[in-house]
């Protein structure tokens, strides 16, 4: 549909490309107008820290604060015993409360990079819904909210229809995710006035659900947003690389590879990346979306230094790029590459260079980094590796070695 709105937020959501669909425009438009509009987003603690897939709702609720809204960023410490099961083929491994009370402080530290926590109208809060779902009565709960839930509508949602259809296993506990969901937005409503939960487009049944049961117990009106689930050009799923997850903490995914994610996009992705991952004007987008041949790999420097600066500050986005240009313009070893330290007794009589390629993550498993070689991809010191059997012994590490895999990827290993 072709809605013009009045509201900032929604202005910015629509003309940048997040907003995937809404369950009432011009209400929400007239809410966010109308005054301050406190929204949520709801994030599992399944791992220590959040990654680039996430990159697009944080950056929504970014937004959202700076044109006057208040973010509410909720910790599923309680949901995560559970496990969202849409669009999985398999249950989620349940984590124990230790572990996820540890992934939950390790979350919260890239928040802060984004979005601002204060006493202020519009100053974020950081909450966790174990404070309302750990201590649910059973008994009450089934009567007074699973009363309001039909088994037929929720089979009907996609999410769940789609697991169910290729016959694989869904069990009661993950059923009964999209309920607690539901009640968290809920109890959000009724102990913060949150009126506005964002989310992925895969979320679209879980927010109907906390909108409907909202309406029911409480009879007032609030409202979801959807963003794209993004993949990039050539299909893959935004926020994995070639060696894995790209997470946003520094201490998991290095600044330089981190940077050097971004610098490596695709051609046909570079407009809407800026659109979607920095705060550069629009027609600043368009520009740089528009360069091709050879121009265009500046576009993709300052969407890897417009993206690093917001998460890991402008200094680091400096040191990536000066990394990058003396890696790759100079053929130096660079500052911030990522970095293998060894110790003598590990090197021992003798390490094959296979495991270094292993170890320093430039190939997941052995037979990758076999391939690697084998297809003449593979660098030591920006020569050739030819020999998947070669052995390097500790006189080997004077100095730093540098590997490369391919053109773009490169780390160092150093006795330390």
């Amino acid at each position: 549909m072709t809605y013009h709105p009045k509201s900032d937020f929604m202005a910015i959501m629509m003309q940048r490309g997040y907003m995937a669909d809404c369950t009432d425009y011009q209400g929400l438009d007239e809410a966010l107008v109308s005054g301050v509009v406190p929204a949520y987003i709801g994030f599992d603690a399944t791992a220590k820290s959040l990654h680039v897939g996430s990159l697009i709702q944080i950056m929504m609720l970014r937004w959202l604060q700076k044109t006057g809204g208040k973010p509410i960023t909720l910790m599923g410490g309680g949901t995560t015993k559970v496990g969202d099961p849409s669009f999985r083929a398999d249950e989620r491994p349940l984590l124990t409360p230790a572990q996820i009370d540890d992934n939950i402080a390790g979350i919260k530290k890239v928040f802060s990079a984004y979005i601002r926590y204060d006493d202020s109208s519009s100053g974020a809060l950081m909450l966790n819904n174990a404070e309302w779902l750990d201590n649910l009565n059973y008994l009450e709960f089934l009567r007074d909210i699973g009363r309001h839930f039909s088994v037929n509508r929720m089979l009907s949602f996609e999410s769940v229809k789609s697991r169910l259809d290729r016959e694989q296993s869904l069990s009661f506990l993950e059923f009964n995710y999209m309920i607690l969901q539901a009640y968290d937005f809920l109890e959000l409503n009724r102990r913060y006035g949150c009126l506005l939960q964002l989310g992925g487009s895969d979320q679209w049944g879980n927010i109907i659900n906390g909108i409907d049961l909202t309406r029911r117990v409480l009879d007032h009106e609030i409202y979801g947003m959807t963003s794209h689930l993004l993949t990039t050009a050539d299909g893959r799923k935004m926020g994995k690389s070639q060696t894995g997850a790209v997470w946003l903490d520094a201490d998991m995914y290095s600044t330089y590879e981190f940077w050097q994610y971004w610098r490596n996009t695709m051609d046909a992705d570079v407009g809407r990346f800026l659109k979607l991952y920095t705060e550069l004007p629009l027609d600043e987008c368009d520009r740089l979306g528009a360069l091709a041949g050879s121009e265009v790999n500046e576009a993709k420097i300052v969407l890897a230094n417009e993206v690093t600066t917001l998460l890991h500050g402008a200094e680091a986005a400096r040191a990536a790029e000066a990394t990058a240009r003396e890696v790759f313009e100079k053929g130096g070893v660079g500052e911030d590459l990522p970095t293998l330290n060894l110790s003598a007794s590990e090197i021992g009589d003798g390490i094959s260079v296979v495991q270094l390629f292993v170890r320093s993550g430039l190939a997941s498993t052995g037979k990758e980094a076999k391939r690697l070689i084998a297809d003449q991809g593979a660098r030591l010191n920006d020569e050739p590796v030819t020999d998947a059997g070669l052995v390097l012994s500790v006189s080997d590490f004077g100095s730093p070695l540098k590997l490369s895999a391919g053109k773009k990827r490169h780390a160092l290993v150093q006795l330390g």
